[in-house]
């Protein structure tokens, strides 16, 4: 019995596969626009948003101390020429 159904079932294999697609299409739209689906989308998204600002925060400290360590070499550099320079006029 399972045989014949097996059988049969291949005969018509192209009408199966196209109607699984329908199924699969009818439940994939029924779990998208259920509310629990929106809830989970909008925390995943809102969870997304925050580590951007966040790391963004973190890329403009990380700029903001190179930039003051570059300044403090400037300095420091403008104080060796300087030291340099008046050790050769004594």
């Amino acid at each position: 019995m399972y045989e014949e159904i097996k059988d049969k079932a291949f005969e018509h294999k192209h009408a199966l596969i196209f109607v699984g697609g329908i199924a699969a299409a009818v439940v994939g739209k029924k779990i998208l626009e259920s509310k629990t689906t929106k809830d989970y989308a909008a925390k995943g998204m809102a969870k997304v948003l925050t580590c951007k600002s966040e790391l963004e925060e973190s890329i403009q400290d990380i700029k903001d101390n190179a930039e003051d360590i570059h300044t403090d070499a400037k300095a420091a550099k403008k104080e060796a020429v300087c030291v340099d320079v008046t050790a050769e006029e004594e």
